[in-house]
C-alpha cells in the first residue's frame, strides 16, 4: 500500500513537471498546467492513478500545506491598517460579490440547497493572490495606486475565508448557539495559536536557528499539531494550518521560516492541484453551461462591486477599472473551500467541477487581461464616455485655462517628480506658478491641488490629454518616470508625441538603460536624465571619502533634508 502511494505521488509529480514545462513556455498559468495535469493521469484520463484512497491523501496533505503557506503570507500589518477607501471597497466587493453570486445561482437552478449556492457565491467573491501578486510584480505595479488598492482587497478577502471556515462546519444548521460556539472555538484556537508563537517559538526557534532542518521540521510541527488541535475542537484541519501560518507571520523570524518552508511549499502545491485534478470528470453540456454561468457572473460582479463603488468615490476610469480588471478570477482558495464543502457533504461533485472549469477559465482569461491592461482601457473608455459616465474632470474650467499660461510641465508624477516639487517649493518657490502636473493618478492630483499646484487628470500617453493640457505653449516639459512605470508608452514614443505637438520647448526624459539615452537624443531630446551615473557618482563620493566621521556627517545632512519633508509620494 505504501510503494503505491510512493508510485501515485511520483506519477503525480512527473506529469505536473512535464505540462508545467510546456505551459512555461507558452506563458500559460501553472496551475492550470496541475489541473490538466491530474486529469490527466487520473481516473478520467489515462487512469494511471485511480486509488480513491492515494487521491484522498495527496489532496489532503496538499491542502493542509496550502493553506499554511498562505497564512504565512499574511500580512496582518497590512490587513489591520487597511484605509478607509480599501475597507469600504473591500466589504462592498465581498459582500457584494456573494449576494449576487447567492441569489442568481439559486435563482438559476445550478444548485440544490441554499448553503450550497452560498459556498458557490463565496467561491466566486475570491480572487487568484498567486495569479495577481504575480503578474503585478512581474509589470512592476504592485506600487501603483491600482495595485495597491487591489492588494488591500484581497487581504480582506483572506480575514473573510477566515470568518467562512469557522461557520463551515455549521453551515447546515446556522443556528446562533452553534455558530457562536464556532465563532468562541476559532477565538480560543486563534488565542492559544498567537500566544504559542509570540512566548514559546521564538527561544525555540532561536535555539536551533543554525539548523536549517530543525527550523523547517519545527514550522512543520506546528502546523499540524494546530491542524490536530483544530480537527479535536471540531473545526477543520486547514484552518488550523491557515491560523498556525498567520500566527508564525507575526514573530520576528518570520523571513527565516518562511523561506525554510517555502523550499517544499510548490512540491504540496502541485499536490493539492494535481489531486483536485483528478477528481474533474469529462465536462458535460451542463457543466460547460455552468461553468459560462459562473464565469459571466463573476465578471459582472467586480464590475458592480468594484468598478461602481471606486468610480462614485471620483477616482476616475482608469483606477476605478484597473482593480475590478486586477480581480477578475476566482481563487485557488475557492477551490479548497469548495473541496471542504465537497467533503462535508454539503457541495455536489456537479458543482466542484463546474467551480474547477471556471477557475481555469478565468485563470487564463485574467492573465490576458491584466497583462494587457491598456489595450482593454483605451477599447472600454470610450464606450464608458458614450453610456454618459465621463473620466474625471481633466482639463477644464479653471485648469484648462491654467495651463496654457504655464511654462513648465511635468508629465507623470511619481518619487522624483515629488522630490523634485519639494525642492522647488524649498528652494525655487517662485517657479510653482509656472508649473503644471499632468497625471491619472486621483490620490496624486488630491494631495497636489491640496498644495496649491496646478493639476490635470490625464494619461499623459494620450495625444488629445496633452493637446487639451496646453502642451503647445509650454517652454519646459519634464518626464522623470522610467520606461517601467509608463503604462502603454515609453520614453522614446512620449517624447516623440510632445516633440509633434511642440517643437521649441526644452524636453528632459528619462532613461534606466544606457543604450536608450543615444536614441533619445536622435528624437530630438534636450536632456536625458541617467539616475545610475548620477548614483555612481554619488556613491564614488562616498566611497572616496569613506571614513567614519565623513560619513557620519554625510548622513546627518541627509538626515536633516529628509526631516520634516513634506513630499507628495514619500
Amino acid at each position: 500500500m505504501e510503494s503505491e502511494l510512493v508510485i501515485d505521488i511520483a506519477m503525480c509529480i512527473i506529469a505536473a513537471w512535464v505540462l508545467g514545462v510546456a505551459f512555461q513556455t507558452v506563458r500559460q498559468p501553472l496551475i492550470l498546467a496541475y489541473l490538466i495535469a491530474g486529469f490527466a493521469i487520473g481516473p478520467f484520463g489515462f487512469r494511471w492513478v485511480t486509488n480513491p484512497h492515494s487521491i484522498e491523501t495527496i489532496s489532503s496533505i496538499g491542502l493542509i500545506l496550502l493553506l499554511f503557506m498562505i497564512g504565512l503570507e499574511i500580512d496582518l500589518k497590512k490587513m489591520l491598517s487597511a484605509g478607509r477607501l480599501i475597507t469600504l471597497l473591500g466589504a462592498v466587493q465581498i459582500l457584494g460579490c456573494l449576494a449576487i453570486g447567492w441569489v442568481c445561482f439559486l435563482l438559476l437552478g445550478m444548485v440544490g440547497t441554499w448553503y450550497e449556492a452560498l459556498y458557490l457565491g463565496f467561491a466566486a467573491a475570491l480572487s487568484s493572490t498567486v495569479i495577481i501578486v504575480k503578474i503585478l510584480y512581474e509589470k512592476r505595479e504592485l506600487e501603483t495606486l491600482a495595485g495597491r488598492l487591489t492588494l488591500g482587497v484581497l487581504v480582506l478577502q483572506d480575514l473573510a475565508a477566515i470568518l467562512f471556515l469557522a461557520i463551515q462546519p455549521n453551515l447546515k444548521n446556522p443556528a446562533l448557539g452553534f455558530v457562536g460556539l464556532a465563532f468562541a472555538k476559532v477565538a480560543g484556537l486563534v488565542t492559544f495559536g498567537f500566544v504559542v508563537s509570540r512566548f514559546v517559538l521564538p527561544p525555540i526557534f532561536r535555539a536551533v536557528a543554525r539548523l536549517p532542518e530543525l527550523v523547517l521540521v519545527g514550522a512543520l510541527a506546528w502546523c499540524f499539531a494546530l491542524a490536530g488541535l483544530a480537527h479535536l475542537l471540531g473545526l477543520s484541519r486547514e484552518m488550523g494550518a491557515l491560523i498556525a501560518g498567520v500566527a508564525i507571520s507575526t514573530y520576528p523570524y518570520t523571513l527565516d521560516v518562511a523561506s525554510k518552508v517555502t523550499s517544499i511549499r510548490d512540491f504540496f502545491v502541485t499536490l493539492f492541484f494535481v489531486g483536485l485534478g483528478m477528481s474533474i470528470p469529462w465536462p458535460s453540456l451542463d457543466v460547460i453551461a455552468g461553468m459560462g454561468i459562473v464565469a459571466g457572473l463573476l465578471l459582472l460582479s467586480r464590475l458592480i462591486t468594484v468598478f461602481v463603488p471606486l468610480y462614485l468615490m471620483r477616482n476616475g476610469h482608469r483606477m476605478s477599472l484597473l482593480p475590478a480588471i486586477n480581480l477578475c478570477q476566482m481563487s485557488e482558495l475557492s477551490l479548497v473551500l469548495l473541496a471542504l464543502g465537497k467533503a462535508s457533504g454539503d457541495v455536489s461533485e456537479k458543482t466542484m467541477t463546474i467551480a474547477a472549469f471556471a477557475f481555469a477559465f478565468l485563470a487564463v482569461l485574467s492573465t490576458y487581461g491584466i497583462t494587457r491592461n491598456e489595450g482593454l482601457l483605451q477599447w472600454v473608455v470610450p464606450w464608458l464616455n458614450r453610456l454618459g459616465l465621463p473620466d474625471l474632470p481633466g482639463a477644464s474650467g479653471g485648469h484648462e485655462a491654467a495651463a496654457h499660461t504655464k511654462r513648465i510641465f511635468l508629465l507623470g508624477f511619481s518619487w522624483t517628480a515629488s522630490s523634485l516639487l519639494a525642492e522647488i517649493r524649498r528652494s525655487a518657490p517662485e517657479l510653482l506658478p509656472d508649473l503644471v502636473v499632468v497625471d491619472f493618478n486621483p490620490h496624486v492630483n488630491e494631495q497636489l491641488r491640496r498644495r496649491g499646484v496646478d493639476v490635470i487628470y490625464g494619461d499623459i500617453s494620450q495625444r488629445d490629454t496633452l493637446l487639451h493640457a496646453g502642451i503647445n505653449h509650454a517652454e519646459v516639459v519634464v518626464c522623470s518616470l522610467p520606461n517601467s512605470l509608463l503604462k502603454g508608452a515609453t520614453n522614446l514614443k512620449l517624447l516623440r508625441l510632445v516633440r509633434s505637438l511642440n517643437s521649441t520647448a526644452q524636453i528632459i526624459v528619462h532613461a534606466e538603460r544606457l543604450a536608450d539615452v543615444s536614441p533619445l537624443y536622435a528624437e530630438g531630446a534636450d536632456y536625458v536624465i541617467t539616475p545610475r551615473l548620477l548614483e555612481a557618482e554619488h556613491l564614488l563620493e562616498l566611497v572616496g571619502t569613506g571614513r567614519h566621521l565623513a560619513l557620519e556627517q554625510r548622513r546627518g545632512q541627509q538626515l536633516q533634508t529628509i526631516s520634516g519633508r513634506d513630499e507628495v509620494v514619500p
